[in-house]
C-alpha cells in the first residue's frame, strides 16, 4: 500500500462518523438532506450514510481532498460560511454525542467505484490488522479482496487504508443489489475453494473485523 501511485499522489479522503442521539436521528438527517448542499459547494462528497445494521443512530459520510492545504482552505472557508454555520452547524451540534474523523487513501490497486445502478446497500467493512504495515499484510489482504470480486455477487467501491486515527486499519466498501442478495453471496462464497484459501491466509495478519449495513442519504453522490 505505501509504495506506488500513493507516493505520487496527494489526494487522500477524510472519513468521519458521527454517533447521533437515538431521538433525534430522524431530525439530524432532515437537516442534512435540506441544507448538506452548503456543504458541497465547498469540498467534493463521496458519499453518505446511515447505519442499518451493525451500529445504530450512526452516519458516516467521506470527503475526497486533493492535500492537506487543499482541506485547510476549505474547513477555513466553512468557518466563515455564515449559512453554513447558522442553518446547519448551530442547529445540529446539540443533536450529535460523538465526532470521530480518519484520513485515508486509496490503496494503489483500487480505483474509486460507482454502482451499477442506484437502489441497492453499501457494506462498510473495517479490518484491523496487525502491526506491521502493509509491508507485512497487503499483498495477503489484495488477493483476498480480489476472490471475493471474482465471485461477482458483490461490487467493490473502494479499499481505504488509514494515515490518521487507528492505524493498520482498512476499511472496505462494498455495494450489493439488497441485504437479501449480499446474504445469498456471502453463503457462495463461504463454498468457493478459491475464497476460502484467500481469506486464510489473509486472516493470519487480522486483528479484529466489524462491518455495517448503511443506506445512502439522498444527498449522497453514492446512491
Amino acid at each position: 500500500f505505501a509504495t506506488g501511485p500513493r507516493q505520487n499522489n496527494s489526494i487522500f479522503y477524510e472519513i468521519r462518523t458521527y454517533d447521533i442521539k437515538p431521538s433525534k436521528m430522524k431530525e439530524f438527517v432532515e437537516m442534512v438532506n435540506k441544507y448538506f448542499h452548503l456543504r458541497t459547494a465547498h469540498s467534493e462528497l463521496v458519499g453518505f450514510w446511515s447505519a442499518e445494521l451493525g451500529a445504530m443512530n450512526k452516519v458516516v459520510h467521506v470527503w475526497k481532498y486533493e492535500n492537506f492545504a487543499h482541506r485547510t482552505a476549505v474547513r477555513h472557508a466553512l468557518a466563515n460560511d455564515k449559512d453554513w454555520q447558522g442553518k446547519f452547524i448551530s442547529p445540529a451540534l446539540p443533536l450529535i454525542e460523538k465526532q470521530h474523523n480518519e484520513v485515508a487513501y486509496l490503496v494503489p490497486w483500487c480505483q474509486l467505484g460507482k454502482p451499477p445502478k442506484e437502489g441497492g446497500v453499501y457494506e462498510w467493512v473495517t479490518f484491523q490488522m496487525k502491526p506491521g504495515g502493509p509491508a507485512l499484510w497487503g499483498e495477503a489482504f489484495r488477493v483476498a479482496i480480489s476472490a471475493h470480486i471474482n465471485t461477482g455477487y458483490t461490487k467493490l467501491i473502494g479499499v481505504f487504508h488509514t494515515e490518521y486515527g487507528l492505524l493498520n486499519t482498512v476499511h472496505v466498501i462494498w455495494w450489493n443489489e439488497s441485504p437479501d442478495h449480499r446474504a445469498a453471496g456471502r453463503h457462495s462464497a463461504h463454498e468457493d475453494a478459491r475464497v476460502v484459501a484467500a481469506v486464510r491466509d489473509s486472516v493470519r495478519f487480522l486483528e479484529s473485523q466489524q462491518n455495517m449495513l448503511l443506506i445512502p442519504l439522498p444527498c449522497s453522490p453514492l446512491k
